[in-house]
């Protein structure tokens, strides 16, 4: 089975992975990719630090939020074939990437503000149950 493991550093994060790990669902038979999505820097933002500071912040930001996921996972007894980070929106690069790559299953950790909050402030996960075509595991 391929799973995209989609983080963001948060506590999450952490509490799908602790899920993960409790319940035995982790296999040395599975391919693992562990993916972060990064909200891209305002223009003004972008323009006033240049293109390689914002390049190497991205980058830097990516190997952040990945870098534990991996070591987590190895301390399982598995490990990720990749660790990716991309900018853009989030929801819409972990259901494009999920259908492209041809993932079996996305996991990912949410907030879990409900459906009031999600219209105010909008949902990552809600983005990817709407738009993912591979079945999707949501920690809360």
């Amino acid at each position: 089975m391929k799973v995209l493991l989609a983080v963001d550093g948060s506590a999450y994060t952490k509490k799908m992975l602790a899920y993960l790990a409790a319940n035995d669902l982790f296999s040395p038979n599975n391919e693992y990719v562990v993916l972060t999505a990064q909200v891209v820097l305002p223009s003004q933002a972008r323009a006033a630090l240049g293109k390689e500071l914002v390049q190497k912040y991205y980058e830097d930001e990516g190997v952040r939020v990945t870098a534990p996921v991996c070591k987590f996972l190895a301390r399982h007894g598995v490990s990720a074939s990749k660790c990716l980070w991309k900018t853009g929106k989030p929801g819409e690069i972990i259901a494009k990437l999920a259908s492209d790559g041809k993932f079996d299953l996305v996991v990912m950790g949410s907030h879990g503000h409900g459906a009031l909050m999600n219209l105010v402030v909008g949902s990552v996960a809600t983005e990817v149950l709407a738009s993912c075509k591979v079945p999707v595991l949501i920690v809360r």
